[in-house]
């Protein structure tokens, strides 16, 4: 990789909320953004959410599922293989979780921030 990067921007920001549907109601009823995904995800469903016309949305994450920065790759194999052979903190594999959920893994900066690179579908 050595100065280049399949990192193609930030993706998404998750947040964590108690009542996904209450959250989904007041980002899109109160602050006007639009559904850019609702999908089932393991026991609930997976919602991102976003102003009209922009690229990076925000997760209302539930449950178990990771909250926080996630950065679009195109290649999350190749990155993987890429930051690990340069010493970085990774995930020791890429995570896939079956049909319908993109392959991707966690990275962490020297302060301990977690960012998770998801590969572009």
């Amino acid at each position: 990789m050595s100065g280049t990067s399949r990192i193609t921007q930030v993706a998404t920001v998750g947040v964590r909320v108690t009542d996904q549907q209450r959250a989904l109601d007041f980002y899109v009823g109160e602050l006007g953004f639009e559904v850019r995904r609702d999908v089932p995800f393991g026991d609930g469903r997976w919602v991102e959410v976003a102003p009209p016309g922009a690229s990076t949305t925000i997760a209302l994450v539930a449950g178990g599922a990771p909250a926080g920065i996630r950065l679009a790759t195109g290649d999350a194999d190749a990155d993987h293989a890429d930051l690990r052979a340069r010493g970085v903190d990774t995930d020791a594999e890429v995570l896939r979780m079956g049909p319908g959920v993109p392959p991707m893994f966690a990275v962490r900066d020297p302060d301990g921030n977690s960012l998770l690179l998801v590969e572009s579908v």
